[in-house]
């Protein structure tokens, strides 16, 4: 048995030793493309050795390489070179982005190459040595290569190299590699590398080739999807604004004009759902800011966010140009450079200043090149702020030091302007929920009568939301709002802003799970778990429960009595995130000829929202695209029979006219001849 076995292990360590012998270049090829891929994980994110990222590496190096045995030996070289050089330029290009932007390069931004000729003075001054030692690798090759001609390998080889055989089993190795990265990447990696917003994270995880590759087909995608079907895109988005049936819900109402030369803030609440609201824990509110806020100003509380896998930034896209999210990908990363009409761009045509402000990177998002695009002037990101590392939660400046230090910003921004917009997005409740030592205390624990058979009963406490994820969802959230709440207290004390209206919302849900949230209605203090549907204590929460449950504050508020005094009180309305320009705007005195939104006073009741997977919901009831279900939501509601059929026509007709404005970029090529055919049938 000894001897098979050391017979064995000398044929395995011939093999390894002839295939080295007979596979110099290529090995050569794979080394030094791997040096190249972890130096620049080394010299950016700092995190070269990770195994995952590494498996991604090799398994593309492997699949890539593979078809240089395509080609006869002679020529591999050339073959090996061009790949190392098109590694060795990624390699640059994004080790010098990455000492600018904190991030990695995008293919779709080379359409603005030329506003680097403004920076090139400050990319010499930053120039690292480690920006350029990426290029002596080619070189290496280059003298290996000169090594092996000077033997007879490349003759050698040319007599006994099977070139399809290498190719088809290195190509099946690769391939190995690639599919066992992805069976264990998580739910959330596919998610980032679906969205290519995080790209640190994507380039950390799947690694810098991967991570261009998907950028590559990201910036290709749009670019394709225009090229057909534009005809048909036109006579859609012609048929559906020129159709008098949308004119009635316009007009004036009573809040028209009514925030006519007033300044305006958004505030971009990060996962603050309604239900919040509700919560109260022995005596203290979950969020007693937002709480008093709303009853200080106008609450909208049936408001429901519209987004696709763009989250926070389908948010700021949608409230700004009154359009549904991108069908494929996202605006912010695909679409950005289209001409929309927004808030920013009309007020700014009024003599507003405009700017946006986030404690973030301003690539985050692409928001570096979209902001301008979407009309603000200004952007106050996190290189305008001042903070260390002690200072951060999740991905950037805690709310607090944030709101702290943006105060003075505003107050700044209103002595230097006459009027002026802008958002302000907040941060700190981004998931994941983990940073409990840093949200500070918030007591959820709940106290219960734990009675036995014979009715002898024992006064009980429990913490059982510590440690959950939606308690602490609930933490982290209270933590938000304490910072809101400091901010809106020094707002109240400040000398300005008197003339200012402040416009709340909450962006998207927390993507907390049914099963997660219900431990807010059914948990059992004394099993210790969920209550099951057969006890008589059970509170149902469906799928219809937990997609209503997903609602986010719309709030109005202002420190300007005389306005106080007309926007105050609760609004039901069944209301969605292409509702706000139409209603603010109206109250601005400013209009979107092409919003799929409407003014909420105009319309009211008769208002339905559309969501990005073809659901929408009403005032009477919400409906599932996805199994043709739906559940009546008001009491006494009697359906007629067309209801659903004429709701299921109008959410298709939204999200392929608004989809088609997006590819095509149709208001900019086609809006004016649609203004021109409303103006000639006697519209506005």
């Amino acid at each position: 048995m000894k001897e098979k076995i050391k017979l064995l292990l000398r044929k395995f360590r011939k093999s390894i030793i002839e295939y080295i012998a007979t596979n110099r270049l290529f090995l050569s090829f794979v080394l030094i493309s791997l040096i190249g891929l972890v130096l620049i994980r080394a010299f950016t994110i700092g995190n070269p050795f990770s195994f995952e990222t590494f498996i991604v590496d090799l398994a593309l190096v492997l699949i890539i390489g593979s078809f240089g045995y395509l080609v006869k030996p002679k020529n591999q070289y050339r073959y090996f070179m061009i790949v190392l050089i098109i590694f060795t330029t990624m390699e640059v290009v994004n080790s010098i982005y990455y000492t600018f932007y904190y991030s990695f390069a995008s293919f779709g931004e080379l359409a603005t190459v030329g506003q680097t000729e403004t920076v090139m003075g400050s990319i010499y001054e930053k120039l690292k040595i480690t920006d350029l030692i990426y290029i002596l690798l080619p070189f290496i090759f280059y003298f290996i290569h000169k090594k092996i001609l000077r033997s007879a390998y490349y003759s050698f080889m040319n007599v006994i190299e099977k070139g399809k055989k290498m190719c088809t089993i290195t190509l099946l190795v690769g391939c190995i590699f690639l599919a066992y990265t992805f069976v264990t990447a998580t739910k959330s990696d596919y998610s980032r590398l679906a969205k290519q917003w995080n790209r640190v994270y994507n380039v950390e995880r799947f690694g810098i080739v991967l991570y261009q590759c998907n950028d590559l087909i990201q910036t290709l995608t749009p670019k394709l999807s225009s090229l057909f079907g534009y005809e048909e895109s036109v006579q859609k988005f012609t048929q559906f604004f020129t159709n008098e049936e949308r004119e009635k819900y316009t007009g004036k109402n009573k809040y028209t004009n009514v925030l006519n030369g007033y300044n305006i803030v958004f505030i971009h609440m990060e996962g603050i759902e309604t239900y919040l609201m509700d919560l109260n824990f022995n005596g203290v509110e979950a969020t007693p800011n937002i709480n008093k806020l709303a009853k200080e100003g106008m609450f909208f509380s049936n408001f429901y966010p519209q987004i696709s896998i763009g989250t926070s930034s389908d948010t700021e896209f949608t409230l700004l140009t009154s359009l549904m999210p991108a069908q494929s990908g996202t605006v912010f990363t695909s679409y950005y450079d289209r001409d929309y009409i927004t808030i920013p761009k009309l007020l700014a045509e009024k003599g507003y200043n405009t700017f946006s402000m986030h404690g973030n990177y301003a690539s985050m998002w692409n928001r570096s090149k979209v902001h301008p695009l979407l009309g603000y002037q200004d952007m106050y990101f996190e290189n305008s702020f001042v903070y260390d590392k002690d200072d951060i939660i999740n991905l950037g400046i805690n709310d607090k030091l944030f709101f702290e230090q943006a105060l003075p910003i505003l107050e700044n921004v209103e002595k230097s302007n006459s009027n002026y917009m802008g958002t302000i997005i907040t941060l700190s409740n981004h998931s994941p929920f983990i940073y409990l030592d840093k949200y500070g205390p918030y007591d959820m624990s709940t106290t219960f009568k734990d009675c036995d058979e014979m009715n002898n009963c024992e006064t009980k406490t429990t913490n059982y939301l510590y440690d959950t994820p939606v308690g602490n969802y609930i933490t982290s959230a209270h933590y938000a709002d304490a910072a809101l709440g400091e901010f809106f207290e020094n707002v109240k004390k400040s000398d300005y802003f008197n003339n200012t209206v402040f416009v709340l919302y909450g962006d998207h849900d927390a993507k907390l799970s049914r099963k997660e949230k219900d431990y807010l209605y059914n948990y059992d203090y004394k099993t210790g778990e969920l209550k099951s549907e057969d006890d008589p204590t059970y509170k149902e929460y469906d799928y219809y429960d937990h997609e209503l449950n997903k609602k986010t504050p719309l709030i109005i508020w202002t420190k300007n009595a005389k306005l106080r005094s007309v926007l105050n009180g609760k609004v039901d309305y069944t209301m969605g995130m292409y509702d706000v320009f139409p209603t603010i705007g109206n109250m601005l005195g400013i209009k979107n000829d092409f919003a799929f939104g409407h003014d909420i006073f105009n319309i009211k009741n008769k208002n339905f929202v559309v969501y990005p997977n073809g659901n929408f919901v009403t005032n009477s009831i919400y409906y599932n695209n996805s199994t043709g279900k739906y559940k009546i939501i008001k009491d006494g509601t009697e359906l007629s029979s067309d209801y659903i059929t004429d709701l299921m026509a109008k959410t298709e007709e939204i999200l392929d006219v608004s989809n088609a404005i997006v590819v095509h970029d149709l208001i900019k090529e086609e809006g004016n001849k649609v203004k021109t055919i409303k103006e000639t049938n006697g519209g506005e």
